[in-house]
């Protein structure tokens, strides 16, 4: 754990709730036991779903749960440049593709993966990667990760164990710019991390299939990914995993009930402990 550099990183398109609390602590949890350091994101990718008013609470309700961090809040919205780097390494070197397709035409005409993350892009609207040649930029189009089909993408998760996925089996040709000209999430977490130092990522189980992907891109920029420790999600009562739009489950919503952090790192609000 010598040279230790974890990172917190808050989306903004809502309020935090206790799931991310409890992840976002043993993230904290683990730098600090490791005398090691700790960044915080925020990853504001999305103009039209953050804003400015959530990346504020995130940060009051990570203060409130006892959370530190080391130097001022990065946000990736200003990380712009080095993204689109990355996408010039990627189509130079023949890794993706300019798509058309549409999310609502992937969902009609695809499957979901096996573990449900998203339907699986068809083989058949694969793209050539020569195609991008000609694209001086990325604006107007998806721009996808072709992946090497067969392929088990293995990892040791520190918290889980090995795991694998098959590309092309649990997730097809993905998304690493979009046509808004936003760059995607598998892309710019990558691209932060390594140029951050990050040597842990902490974060839900629910993004492993995401890790698996992500391990791709960064080997496509001669990069090896951070090592990665997935928590276990929290659930309600109904055993359903929290979302955003729980509203009344908001870390903010609890501390105005009278919550004590303790109490919402322990997921007593939510009936199972996660």
């Amino acid at each position: 754990m010598a040279g230790y550099t974890g990172r917190l990183a808050p989306t903004p398109t809502g309020h935090l709730h206790a799931g991310h609390a409890r992840t976002f602590h043993r993230a904290w949890e683990r730098a600090r036991q490791a005398g090691g350091r700790l960044i915080l994101r925020i990853e504001d990718l999305d103009p039209a779903r953050c804003r400015a008013e959530f990346a504020l609470a995130a940060i009051n309700d990570l203060r409130w749960l006892g959370l530190d961090w080391d130097g001022e809040p990065v946000f990736q919205s200003a990380r712009r440049e080095a993204h689109l780097a990355a996408w010039r390494v990627l189509r130079d070197g023949g890794w993706i593709y300019p798509c058309r397709r549409s999310r609502r035409e992937i969902a009609a005409a695809a499957p979901f993966a096996p573990h449900g993350d998203e339907p699986l892009f068809p083989v058949a609207w694969r793209g050539d990667p020569a195609e991008a040649a000609g694209h001086e930029r990325p604006d107007g189009w998806n721009w996808r990760f072709r992946v090497p089909a067969g392929e088990g993408i293995r990892f040791v998760d520190g918290a889980l164990g090995p795991v694998e996925r098959v590309a092309g089996r649990d997730f097809g040709d993905f998304l690493v710019w979009n046509r808004d000209n936003v760059p995607a999430y598998e892309l710019a977490v990558v691209v932060d991390d390594l140029e951050m130092g990050v040597t842990e990522i902490v974060r839900g189980e629910d993004l492993l299939t995401s890790t698996a992907r992500q391990i791709l891109v960064a080997r496509a920029l001669g990069a090896a990914l951070p090592a990665t420790f997935h928590t276990p999600l929290v659930r309600d009562a109904g055993g359903r995993r929290l979302a955003k739009r729980d509203g009344a489950l908001a870390i903010s919503a609890l501390r105005a009930a009278g919550w004590m952090p303790a109490d919402v790192l322990a997921g007593g609000p939510f009936g199972l402990p996660g």
